[in-house]
């Protein structure tokens, strides 16, 4: 099963002949402004839109925040990509309300803005969301979790080690996790950051595998006994897991996380990693470009919510709850 390939393939047939029609007019100028320039998500997510772009005879340009949390910075990357005539901007924002006056004042000269992976708050300030549905993938983990270590009677104490204050996207994994984990009254609607009993820790790691280290180093100092840890993303688990190493706590501490990268994919290989919801940025990156050429061409503006699909991976499967190994993972990270 290929289907992120499968659509990839279809899109690129689809270029061809929207490239030979958009040949004879003007080029269309899509913009693409990610979080950061170092997350393997959004360096997947880059390239991805360009090689669609190029299929499809677009132009991109690309900007980023210096850190996840820099709305600033993708503030001026709007204004200087309508300014430099780009009718279509691809956005994955850092400060979902912070960064709305600036997508609205780009609408308001007639630019289509999409929105990838994060929703804006609220959604509809968009005109499109291109996105995983990052409830359900806290969910996937939450619910692997408890099956895998915790149905019995072993009690969890949990490390939660989030994104940052604020953004969507980290609020709907972190509450998704807990409901999947069976924390009663936790949904997809509840919209600040949940807790439980079990949960002993919480700090933000900012999807950073330095901050993530610093995060899991400062919650085993608060409680040497977590047998748990959610992290937002794998570079955080990557760092939650040497900070376990270095307290020689690596191999009866489970570690979820979300992403499905390539590395994290491997990381579920060596035992790093016990789960990790997949995700497909590649497929967000090509549906955004063939939005914006599809706006350059017809007019015709993208709406509404576009759930680009997640899959649990893990090489220890547990009864209940749906999953491919790491082989799968390994053939559709990033979407490929």
């Amino acid at each position: 099963m290929r289907a992120p390939f499968k659509f990839v393939t279809a899109s690129l047939t689809a270029a061809t002949v929207l490239g030979l029609a958009l040949a004879q007019g003007n080029q269309p100028v899509i913009g693409l402004i990610t979080k950061t320039e170092t997350n393997p998500f959004f360096v997947k997510m880059k390239e991805g839109a360009q090689k669609q772009a190029s299929a499809l005879g677009a132009k991109l340009m690309t900007a980023a925040g210096k850190t996840d949390g820099d709305n600033a910075s993708q503030v001026t990357a709007i204004e200087n990509m309508v300014a430099a005539g780009a009718k279509t901007i691809l956005i994955t924002p850092s400060e979902p309300k912070a960064i709305i006056p600036a997508i609205q004042k780009a609408q308001a000269q007639g630019v289509q803005v999409i929105a990838l992976d994060s929703p804006t708050d609220p959604q509809s300030a968009v005109n499109a969301l291109f996105a995983t549905d990052n409830f359900k993938a806290g969910v996937l983990i939450g619910q692997y979790a408890k099956a895998a270590g915790f149905s019995g009677n072993k009690v969890a104490k949990i490390a939660m080690l989030d994104l940052s204050p604020g953004p969507l996207v980290g609020i709907a994994r972190h509450n998704g996790f807990l409901a999947g984990f069976g924390i009663k009254g936790i949904t997809a609607k509840t919209a600040t950051l949940a807790t439980a009993p079990q949960v002993v820790c919480a700090q933000d790691t900012y999807g950073d595998q330095a901050k993530g280290q610093t995060a899991m180093e400062n919650c085993l100092q608060k409680n040497p006994d977590i047998n748990l840890v959610y992290t937002i993303n794998e570079p955080a688990a990557f760092g939650a897991y040497q900070a376990l190493k270095t307290a020689g706590r690596e191999k009866d501490v489970m570690i979820v996380s979300v992403d499905g990268g390539c590395a994290g994919v491997r990381g579920v290989q060596s035992g790093q990693i016990a789960a990790t919801s997949q995700q497909y940025p590649l497929k967000m990156a090509a549906l955004g470009v063939v939005a914006g050429v599809n706006y350059a061409k017809s007019g015709k503006k993208a709406s509404g919510y576009t759930d680009t699909g997640v899959t649990l991976i893990t090489n220890k499967a547990v009864q209940g709850v749906s999953s491919k190994d790491a082989k799968f993972g390994l053939a559709n990270c990033w979407g490929q």
